[in-house]
């Protein structure tokens, strides 16, 4: 597994679950789903930061 693998693991997971390929045209259910959690971790990791 590469540095790039880990980095979309949670997208390609969630895709997998919902039986789409992450490698196809749904890819962007996988970078949308990236967004979403990488998001929510670096806002978190800003306010525990900041606070």
């Amino acid at each position: 597994m590469s540095l790039f693998d880990a980095i979309l693991w949670p997208g390609t997971k969630v895709c997998e679950r919902l039986g789409v390929d992450p490698e196809g045209d749904a890819g962007l259910i996988r970078w949308m789903i990236n967004t979403l959690v990488y998001l929510v971790v670096g806002l978190i990791f800003v306010w525990i930061v900041v606070a």
